[in-house]
């Protein structure tokens, strides 16, 4: 249990369970969810500010978004806010469309998005996934691992949905699911 708090502390991204099983010297992925899940166990037990998460594909040791403000004060956390509201726009048409072409997202957004696709590719936000059928073969734009940690997902499925925000004016009964902020994203790793 040790070997692998250790590794998740050293961690720089989410390991997948098998990756941990290796590098800790596990049986295999199994055992390490194992351990993974008594390790929160412990750490929720003795009200620690950090936690085992699923990431991104994997697990990371992360801090609880209470601290979150906390955290932020180190100024070293990838922060969201520093993406331009053309640049969210443009990544948030590629998470919810991926694989999705230039052209479609430039349709959607109703202005030229090639710039801002290239800078949320130098941050590592988007990625280019291959090559559509369309006639002159165009690139197809998908999200990335980084995307994934920035945003504090698991995985796409993760994404908020349309019918999360949708409430019927005057219904305060309403059991609509709630979405978690992103403000929980800039939870930062415990180091």
């Amino acid at each position: 249990m040790q070997r692998l708090e250790s590794i998740l502390f050293l961690a720089r991204e989410p390991l997948s369970s098998r990756k941990l099983a290796q590098l800790a010297n596990l049986a295999d992925g199994t055992e390490a969810r194992t351990l993974i899940r008594f390790l929160n166990r412990l750490y929720d037990a003795a009200h620690r500010a950090f936690r085992v998460e699923q990431a991104a594909g994997g697990f990371q040791l992360m801090t609880r978004p209470k601290f979150a403000d906390w955290i932020r004060r180190l100024g070293n956390q990838p922060v969201a806010a520093g993406l331009s509201s053309p640049a969210m726009e443009t990544l948030a048409v590629v998470a919810y469309r991926q694989p999705v072409l230039r052209a479609d997202v430039e349709a959607i957004r109703g202005v030229n998005c090639g710039e801002m696709l290239r800078q949320l590719m130098d941050r590592d936000l988007v990625k280019i996934s291959g090559r559509s059928e369309e006639l002159g073969r165009p690139y197809l734009y998908s999200t990335t691992r980084a995307f994934l940690r920035m945003f504090g997902l698991r995985n796409l499925d993760d994404l908020p949905r349309a019918e999360d925000f949708r409430r019927p004016i005057g219904d305060s009964n309403n059991d609509a699911t709630t979405t978690p902020s992103t403000e929980s994203t800039a939870e930062g790793r415990a180091e």
